[in-house]
């Protein structure tokens, strides 16, 4: 039996990468006979879907930062056992909708929550377990929220009322994580068409299903 693998697909927010992921799915299964599923955080099950909830409820103005994290946490956890671990026993790709970077970028770089103690919780929450591959989709601040404001079929949430700067402290975060683990993450340019993206993120994965072949 193959190897299970995660792919996680990372991004500020209004980056795309939700389109993407629903585009490239069918293509996927069409170039590769791996079996490959979706999933997405926070959320994937029913628990983390409820905590889900609650993070993202635009009326939870007050919440604290921290709470905010360890909720994040709490939902990656049960997701992991439940979802990730699973399918990983049984040889899967799994594509994820967000993972461990997002924490670092939101809660870290946007938050100024400290990184050492959300890395410290990231391998807690997932038994020290990182992506195989991770996609980050690049977008500026400006330009991923003004799409935001056009799609009237997007979900709006909490993190949406983000004033710009906490967006653009986001994507920093992200930027810096991408030159840091350049084994692991692979930028990919979000503001070009979506047949575009969804074709050079179709190529690293491929890429990186053939490695493991």
């Amino acid at each position: 039996m193959k190897k299970g693998l995660i792919i996680s697909f990372e991004g500020p927010d209004g980056a795309g990468k939700t389109t993407v992921l629903e585009h490239l799915l069918p293509l996927l299964r069409e170039k590769t006979d791996r079996n490959i599923i979706t999933t997405r955080e926070p959320g994937g099950v029913e628990i983390a879907e409820k905590i889900r909830d609650v993070i993202l409820d635009v009326n939870h103005t007050s919440m604290d930062d921290k709470t905010e994290l360890l909720l994040y946490m709490a939902a990656r956890r049960q997701h992991y056992v439940e979802r990730v671990l699973p399918a990983l026993s049984e040889g899967k790709v799994v594509l994820i909708d967000r993972f461990i970077d997002s924490s670092v970028a939101y809660q870290g770089a946007g938050r100024g929550l400290d990184t050492e103690v959300i890395s410290w919780l990231n391998d807690f929450a997932t038994d020290s377990r990182k992506p195989d591959l991770t996609l980050y989709f690049d977008v500026d601040s400006e330009t991923g929220l003004a799409r935001i404001a056009k799609n009237a079929e997007r979900e709006i949430n909490r993190l949406d009322l983000e004033k710009l700067d906490m967006h653009q402290r986001v994507r920093q975060g992200y930027l810096e994580l991408a030159e840091q683990e350049t084994d692991r993450i692979v930028t990919i340019d979000a503001s070009q068409n979506l047949d575009a993206v969804v074709a050079s993120a179709a190529v690293e994965i491929l890429k990186s299903l053939e490695a493991e072949a």
